[in-house]
């Protein structure tokens, strides 16, 4: 062999068999049909083999063409992956960036991630979506979401973020003078609740457990809200019993505003976390606010 293919010929062989036309892979190549046809032939000079088939109609692979481009195509696959990773790491951050999450991990964001990232990413517009409903983040054109870990799909690549928390009964001192502390999930029907609905209208159901007892809680109230702030406020203004994440009352709970109700039967789940496609190139901006999330504190702030 006198010398060795260049990755040109080795790229326009590839092209050929998988396109089985001159025609469509000098398209590719950016090249005449005749340019490409020429390569070839010298191309199977200097291998001293033979690559194709030639007819006036079509083109095909022989046996050890085809070998070759099976070998092929895995390294230059690995070669333009490189270099497309060179490439978006020379490029800044700039234009949209579409996040939805739920309602706390939108709260728990604005506080804590989101600032940090605009602070040093100024060219990067932030579209922040807050849904309670799981959202199929591909259809509807979100770089990424948050939610709970173990309610990601497995087809997503997932990034921890956020302590672990749990649902919290929680009421204000003042609705709680005078009354009896619910000592059990069924004593909650003793008191005002205060209700939500899920996103499907039905009422929501108050889950808890405890060494492997699960109870499921239909309760009752005058007040019925459908977001977790608005719980909260009802809560400390002394209208009941509110049902809420943890990491929203945590602030609350440390100012004394509310006192937590039945927490031996309310078991933590893993945090939260971000997830993205796993079959494509992150995009630069993910991949910087991937890396502000991963070096920024992901608890709400307890002054508040």
């Amino acid at each position: 062999m006198n010398s060795k293919p260049s990755l040109t010929e080795l790229r326009a062989l590839t092209a050929i068999v998988s396109h089985r036309s001159f025609r469509k892979a000098a398209g590719d190549m950016d090249m005449a049909p005749s340019t490409l046809s020429h390569m070839m032939t010298a191309l199977e000079t200097r291998l001293e083999v033979r690559l194709l088939h030639r007819t006036t109609r079509s083109v095909s692979p022989t046996a050890a063409g085809q070998r070759l481009v099976d070998r092929l195509a895995p390294i230059l696959h690995a070669i333009d992956s490189a270099l497309v990773e060179i490439e978006s790491e020379r490029q800044r951050p700039s234009g949209q960036l579409r996040l939805t999450a739920s309602e706390t991990a939108s709260m728990i964001l604005m506080q804590t991630a989101i600032p940090t990232f605009i602070e040093q990413y100024p060219e990067v517009s932030v579209d922040l979506v807050a849904k309670s409903e799981f959202v199929d983040i591909v259809a509807e054109g979100f770089d990424a979401g948050f939610r709970l870990g173990e309610d990601i799909p497995l087809d997503m690549i997932a990034v921890r973020f956020g302590e672990p928390s749990r649902m919290l009964p929680v009421a204000s001192p003042a609705y709680l003078r005078n009354k009896q502390i619910p000592l059990t999930p069924d004593d909650l029907k003793d008191h005002q609740c205060i209700c939500s609905r899920t996103p499907a209208g039905r009422s929501f159901k108050w889950e808890f457990e405890r060494q492997g007892e699960s109870l499921s809680v239909d309760v009752a109230g005058a007040l019925r809200l459908n977001r977790s702030e608005l719980m909260l406020q009802a809560a400390i203004s002394g209208l009941g019993i509110a049902f809420v994440p943890q990491l929203l009352a945590k602030p609350y709970l440390k100012q004394g505003q509310l006192v937590p109700l039945l927490e031996s039967w309310c078991p933590y789940y893993p945090g939260l976390a971000l997830y993205y496609p796993g079959y494509r190139q992150v995009p630069v901006n993910l991949r910087a606010f991937i890396e502000v999330l991963k070096t920024t504190p992901n608890s709400l702030d307890p002054s508040l």
